[in-house]
């Protein structure tokens, strides 16, 4: 049955597994248009905050397992996962291919 809102029906990309996500450590990062439509302004990952922000958006936005590579890293997501927040349906997918994020929460 299909949900009733565009968040419950939206396609999410996850990628095959978290080792493959092995975006940066550190640093600023400007991320491309069809991930943040915003002000541009670069995002911190040393800021707890814009780091929140900036995974939320890949999560979200994502057009390709691509952008989950280029922008997200297994180490930080694991970290930060309970805080972050997500449409319910993105969620659950996520947790439900890693299982260990679930855990973490």
């Amino acid at each position: 049955m299909a949900g009733r809102t565009y968040a419950e029906n939206r396609p999410y990309l996850l990628p095959e597994t978290l080792e493959e996500l092995t975006g940066p450590e550190a640093g600023a990062i400007l991320l491309p248009p069809h991930l943040d439509w915003s002000e541009r302004v670069e995002l911190h990952l040393d800021d707890p905050a814009e780091l929140k922000l900036l995974y939320q958006r890949v999560i979200r936005e994502a057009a390709g397992a691509d952008d989950l590579r280029r922008y997200l890293n297994a180490q930080l997501l694991r970290d930060i996962w309970p805080t972050l927040f997500l449409p319910v349906q993105a969620r659950r997918l996520w947790e439900d291919r890693f299982p260990d994020l679930a855990l973490a929460a």
